[in-house]
């Protein structure tokens, strides 16, 4: 996309799991920029033998181990995620992974296991989302009309983005407000805000062009 820059956000929120997990202090959902680093992280809150911890990807098909740390053994990344994914706590109480530069392949659920004694296997689940914000595209152009112009204001996001076109004096309003949003082949979608200023303003207006996204901040461009 020509003139884009992605936007780079991080968002995590903390929970206590309920049932025998309230053992387990997890991020429940960890929420994470295309090209962003992602951690995740599982403590245990009460003092247990740990004899291994293991992250897995749960998959349709099953689940997948990313990466173990034995008791005697030390630490180990499956090959398959080697280079993408590091063990950032060095503890069986205490254990953290961190995937770099995520992408969309990346989101999906995760789960930490701590296998104890004598409790047997704890566990709690991770849900991470992989979002993507690009940086608005404002253009201003001839109406059909002598006396109108027209503003158009992009942005391609996944979710789909949120695009609101303003004027920053009060006084000054649009005849017509139309938004249009059309799904990419890579899972994101851009939307194209249309709005149509009176030239009796003069040449000189300035118009915001401001976009937003779910756990992101906005963006705003001025023309």
């Amino acid at each position: 996309m020509a003139n884009s820059a992605l936007l780079r956000f991080l968002f995590v929120s903390a929970v206590f799991h309920k049932g025998l997990n309230s053992v387990i202090q997890a991020q429940r959902n960890v929420a994470a920029a295309v090209g962003e680093q992602a951690c995740l992280n599982c403590l245990l809150i009460q003092t247990k033998e740990v004899l291994q911890v293991t992250w897995q990807k749960i998959l349709p098909e099953g689940e997948r181990t990313v990466a173990t740390d034995n008791l005697h053994f030390g630490q180990r990344v499956d090959p398959y995620f080697s280079g993408k994914v590091e063990f950032r706590d060095a503890g069986l109480q205490n254990t953290s992974i961190l995937i770099r530069e995520v992408t969309e392949q990346d989101e999906g659920y995760y789960r930490c296991m701590f296998n104890t004694y004598p409790d047997g296997a704890l566990t709690a689940t991770i849900c991470l989302n992989v979002h993507e914000l690009h940086e608005p595209v404002l253009h201003v152009r001839e109406s059909n009309s002598s006396e109108e112009v027209v503003v158009s204001c992009s942005a391609t996001g996944r979710p789909a983005p949120t695009v609101t076109i303003t004027l920053p004096h009060q006084d000054l309003n649009f005849f017509h407000n139309t938004s249009v949003s059309v799904r990419n082949n890579n899972n994101t979608v851009t939307v194209t805000k249309t709005a149509v200023l009176s030239r009796r303003h003069g040449n000189s207006t300035q118009v915001m062009c401001t976009v937003g996204a779910p756990m992101a901040f906005t963006k705003r461009c001025l023309r």
